[in-house]
């Protein structure tokens, strides 16, 4: 393909990601895939420079464009040699005019920078939306930190995550043999604090009531060394069913999936009520605090599908809390930066559970800022996802 062509596929390619991102259609990696499937004769240099434009442009852009075209303007604004290229050559796109519209840039449109946490400030916006590491985190069960450092040299620790270790953005680390052997887990630092967070134990009974892919419930089952009952539910068939195999290849033996039906919940988890050690609510959510990896992110929300999401949070926590046992803990997280996904639903759930108090001494020292009830994660402070954490202990 021509320079100019790839611009012309990458402009394509962000027509359809906008479009559903109005529409609440597929992720943009799943279009971009698709987009690439359908062009065959596209190398692998094509397929590199398609992605970068199309992601340039998405991270440049606030909100959904009216077109891709329109986006690549305004990233072509900002590179003379990118402009250049809009020369009207066959597959190429048409020569630039004066007075076409251009996509408006920013972090993100201000009626959802409002919605922030008090703690995101002006200087957040830069790492919100760079490209993230890859952090790894060792499975205690297989292997340490020392192991990954031996078989990745270039990496880093991670501070205050004893498993994690840190490497450039896409590094092929889940093709390395050890991988395959269940050495590691790819998983980003804010997620692996959050299950250090729930000061699980070998021995208690943890319910992880949200678990997807189980990306979580693997990490408690490696800080509890296999030995604690743990019990990982959703909604999301798909999802769900990626754990047994993932926990085949950790060594995990001692993790039960549950698939719930939305709306049945309470019934279905009849047999744990009052029962859990240790319940993990990590909620859905804006995704806000994963711009980083999920750019287009910020074009799908709307003040509707906040509100979907208030109310699936405030309904899981109450859920959550019936599971947990007399003096137990329930662990609520978010991958949010917007205060009400935050510390609100935390100040909310304690005016509704007369009782239960909010913990402190969640995080390692230098980690996270107090945020209300709980604390706060976000890529500028913490190098790593934002997110939102509440440890919330039971009256015995």
């Amino acid at each position: 393909m021509t320079p100019a062509a790839r611009i012309q596929a990458a402009i394509e390619i962000l027509d359809a990601i906008a479009a559903a991102a109005r529409e609440g259609g597929p992720p943009a990696d799943a279009i971009f895939a698709d987009a690439m499937r359908a062009r065959r004769y596209a190398g692998s240099k094509d397929r590199r420079a398609i992605r970068g434009h199309v992601y340039d442009a998405i991270r440049l852009v606030r909100s959904a464009p009216a077109s891709g075209r329109a986006a690549m303007l305004a990233l072509a604004d900002a590179d003379t040699a990118l402009a250049e290229l809009f020369d009207g050559t066959p597959y190429g796109p048409a020569p630039i005019a004066a007075d076409e519209p251009r996509a408006e840039t920013g972090i993100a449109a201000e009626a959802l920078i409002d919605l922030f946490d008090p703690l995101v400030g002006e200087g957040e916006g830069e790492a919100m939306l760079a490209r993230a590491s890859l952090d790894l985190r060792a499975n205690r069960i297989k292997a340490d930190r020392d192991d990954l450092a031996a078989i990745f040299p270039d990496g880093e620790a991670i501070p205050g995550a004893p498993d994690g270790w840190r490497l450039p953005p896409e590094t092929a680390a889940a093709q390395h043999p050890a991988y395959a052997d269940g050495l590691f887990e790819v998983q980003d630092a804010a997620s692996q604090y959050a299950s250090a967070a729930i000061a699980a134990a070998p021995g208690q009974a943890i319910v992880d009531l949200c678990a997807g892919g189980g990306g979580k419930t693997l990490a408690i089952a490696s800080i509890t060394a296999n030995d604690a009952d743990i019990l990982a539910c959703d909604t999301n068939r798909a999802r769900l069913q990626q754990l047994p195999p993932r926990a085949e290849r950790a060594g995990a033996t001692r993790i039960e999936t549950r698939l719930l039906n939305p709306g049945q919940e309470p019934a279905m988890l009849a047999d744990w009520q009052g029962k859990a050690t240790r319940v993990f609510v990590d909620a859905p959510c804006s995704g806000s605090g994963t711009w980083r990896r999920s750019p287009e992110l910020r074009w799908r929300l709307t003040p509707q599908r906040l509100e979907r999401h208030l109310a699936d949070q405030a309904k899981l926590i109450d859920i959550g809390a019936d599971l947990v046992a007399p003096g137990g803990k329930l662990l609520y997280a978010v991958c949010s930066i917007i205060a009400r996904e935050g510390r609100a639903q935390v100040d909310d759930f304690l005016t509704r559970h007369p009782g239960w108090t909010a913990d402190g001494g969640l995080l390692p020292e230098g980690i996270g800022r107090a945020a209300g009830g709980g604390f706060l994660l976000t890529p500028a402070h913490d190098r790593c996802d934002g997110f939102f954490l509440a440890r919330l202990t039971a009256p015995c």
